[in-house]
């Protein structure tokens, strides 16, 4: 019953693995841009060398050579991916909540380097510059954003050109690329994309925009996650049955076969 037990722990460790995304799914339900994660599974079969050889029989009727094959799953995550689709547009009428509509992010200057988010509530730092929540500086065509500190009046154009009291303070900086999935999540929000990656700009194609007054929310979807997460414990505690079910048929048939005879 070895295999019956092996092949419980490994869909064990996978399930936990996506109970994990599910539960920082629904952490981040209120945390603005934030896209959710998703596991996709698959069964890898072991198979035997017999399977892929052709016996050598003498004739149509000649008994098999080889016993018949017994292929055994072997749970395995196979892909992980990330929503990225639009969150839903929240007004604020804070003139410094900039939220992108379509494709695309932000550029970030970070202490570790230039990260990429969908992050839309940002702040002035006491130089003017524009940041985020975390004070990390959102960068323009140019460097960062610096916002005279005496400006009363922030415009923010559709295509992320910046004024303040009708001076042109900069553009920001919306880069987008050809494959989202390759991005990496490394926290606070922040994506880091594979070095060498060439980015485009989305405004181009005339399907990205800026909104400003407004944020986007994070598009979890929390019913389906709910689901996901009933879901996951029910497949978890059927194959800690199948677990204990194996180690019991094992414990029986070793007492059976230690009794004296």
């Amino acid at each position: 019953m070895q295999n019956a037990m092996f092949t419980g722990v490994f869909a064990s460790l996978t399930t936990e693995h996506k109970m994990a995304m599910i539960s920082n799914n629904l952490a981040n339900v209120n945390t603005g841009g934030y896209k959710p994660d998703t596991l996709a599974f698959k069964d890898t079969m072991i198979h035997f060398a017999h399977d892929f050889i052709r016996e050598p029989l003498e004739n149509l009727r000649s008994e098999p050579l080889f016993p018949e094959a017994s292929l055994r799953s072997r749970t395995r995550i196979a892909t992980k991916e990330t929503d990225f689709s639009q969150g839903s547009m929240q007004y604020t009428g804070n003139k410094l909540d900039i939220a992108i509509v379509g494709e695309g992010f932000y550029r970030v200057n970070t202490p570790h380097g230039d990260y990429l988010t969908r992050m839309s509530a940002f702040t002035k730092g006491s130089d003017g510059t524009l940041m985020t929540q975390q004070g990390y500086p959102v960068q323009g065509q140019g460097g960062n954003i610096v916002l005279p500190p005496a400006a009363k009046n922030i415009h923010v154009a559709g295509d992320g050109n910046i004024f303040a009291d009708g001076a042109n303070v900069g553009q920001l900086a919306i880069v987008g690329l050809e494959n989202p999935q390759d991005l990496d999540k490394v926290g606070n929000n922040l994506y880091a994309a594979p070095e060498g990656t060439e980015f485009t700009d989305p405004r181009a194609a005339g399907t990205t925009k800026v909104s400003q007054g407004y944020t986007e929310a994070s598009n979890v979807n929390v019913v389906y996650e709910m689901v996901n997460m009933i879901e996951v414990q029910r497949f978890f505690e059927a194959q800690q049955k199948v677990m204990t079910t194996a180690d019991q048929v094992d414990k029986t048939v070793t007492s059976q076969i230690a009794k004296p005879r």
